[in-house]
């Protein structure tokens, strides 16, 4: 009797390979923003939007703004590694390159899997013909990136990953004090927080922070300052949806004390957006009458979204200061604070990207600019008021030169002095007029200056 053929089989099926490696999506989508940065001119902020929705969102912008921290290092690194003029590259290969090689240098994944990361991610960014240039490139800069970086870093500019112009500038303006700049620009930096004395105390804070199991201090200088031990998304912050605990820089929390407010008095907040200055003036004095104006009516919507978070109400105007808009009268207030618009270089460890979309030209035009909106917020300030300027500037161009030439062409102003009722931050430098602080620095805060002025007649 013959044996029944015995039926063949299917192998089991093989489970499908993923389209790329894990974490070469997250690699992509971080090159895709250093591409709209370095490439197209948007702010990170606005590269990183449509990663918003990812989950992979936080990986994808500590990437994003640790590569755009250390381009210009990482740049010329690669530079000699590529068979033609780096510049001649595809934008978004160049990008997906120097992306790669900050994960190399600066990240904790073994540098051999980052190489097999970009090339997979040379599909995520729509080159995927040029994997082999990719693959090739960074073999080489993971066997060479000793040599490379210490060739890169003989030149300063290079090796703190700044602008050349914006390091001459630094060192012309301080001196010896420059290199240490330089530096706390590439740390990343602390996550501070305002805490609103009317409905609590730092104390009160860290108490409920620590209950939480996180950590934070207080500052001894500024008795509404909290430091956290590390950042944590704003939802998880004890109080913040009432408004009792705002995000914003101990440096940047000096604006609304010096401008020395009482109740009763009609107050200007001229260009207020994002409107972290414009709560803290309202919640340090209530009973004012606020005005908040800025010239971006999508960034007013911020300011406005910052008051209903604490239930506060103000006027809120679209206008461009530097000239008077026909809906604020002349010597109509009591108190005015100017942050004006500037290089924001004070802050460029929170924004790296500003390293690469300034420009040295840009300095001279925001001077112009910022002297028209002091000439006009002075115009809108009553006799015996009071003026607060304010930048994240670390350049004396936008800062005591701006005021200085004011005091020169308007008699009716004067200098006035720090305000007794607000505690002087370590490492303060005075400047020929007004008061700077820079970044890192003694008070660890970001850079500011700061400027009062009184109005005579």
């Amino acid at each position: 009797m013959k044996e029944a053929p015995r039926r063949r089989r299917n192998p089991p099926p093989q489970p499908r390979r993923a389209r790329h490696a894990p974490g070469a999506e997250t690699l992509g989508h971080a090159a895709l923003a250093v591409h709209a940065v370095v490439f197209e001119g948007r702010s990170a902020d606005a590269a990183l939007e449509s990663a918003h929705e990812r989950v992979d969102r936080a990986a994808v912008r500590a990437i994003a703004l640790g590569t755009l921290r250390w381009y210009l290092r990482l740049k010329p690194a690669i530079a000699p590694l590529v068979s033609r003029p780096f510049d001649e590259l595809s934008p978004k290969v160049g990008a997906l390159l120097i992306t790669a090689a900050h994960q190399v240098e600066y990240s904790r994944g073994a540098p051999e899997a980052q190489v097999h990361l970009a090339v997979d991610a040379s599909r995520v960014v729509g080159e995927s013909r040029a994997s082999g240039v990719v693959n090739a490139v960074l073999r080489k800069f993971v066997a060479q990136r000793a040599d490379l970086l210490a060739t890169a870093d003989q030149d300063p500019a290079q090796r703190h990953a700044h602008p050349a112009w914006l390091v001459e500038a630094l060192h012309d303006a301080w001196g010896d004090a420059a290199d240490a700049v330089l530096a706390a620009n590439n740390l990343h930096p602390p996550m501070t927080l305002r805490i609103d004395a009317a409905q609590g105390s730092a104390a009160d804070f860290l108490r409920s922070w620590r209950a939480l199991g996180r950590e934070a201090r207080a500052l001894d200088w500024n008795a509404d300052a909290v430091v956290l031990e590390r950042p944590a998304p704003v939802q998880t912050l004890p109080g913040f949806d009432a408004g009792a605990v705002s995000v914003q820089d101990a440096g940047a929390q000096l604006a609304a004390p010096l401008l020395d407010a009482a109740a009763g008095m009609r107050v200007l907040d001229a260009c207020a957006a994002p409107g972290g200055k414009t709560l803290h003036i309202a919640q340090r004095t209530p009973g004012v009458e606020l005005v908040a104006v800025d010239d971006d009516a999508l960034r007013l919507q911020r300011v406005r979204e910052n008051l209903d978070r604490a239930g506060i109400d103000a006027r809120l105007i679209v206008a461009d200061l530097t000239s008077r808009p026909e809906s604020l009268a002349p010597a109509s207030f009591d108190r005015v604070l100017v942050d004006a618009p500037c290089s924001a270089t004070g802050v460029i460890r929170r924004h790296p990207d500003i390293k690469l979309l300034r420009r040295a030209t840009d300095i001279e035009t925001l001077a112009a600019n910022q002297r028209r909106i002091l000439s006009t917020a002075f115009e809108l300030l009553k006799v015996g008021g009071r003026l607060t300027y304010c930048t994240c500037s670390v350049l004396p161009a936008e800062n005591e030169k701006v005021v200085a030439a004011f005091l020169d062409a308007e008699p009716r102003a004067r200098v006035a002095g720090w305000t007794g009722k607000v505690g002087t931050p370590p490492g303060l430098r005075e400047r020929p007029v007004g008061w700077q602080l820079l970044p890192g620095g003694d008070a660890g805060t970001d850079g500011f200056y700061y400027a009062c002025l009184e109005r005579i007649g």
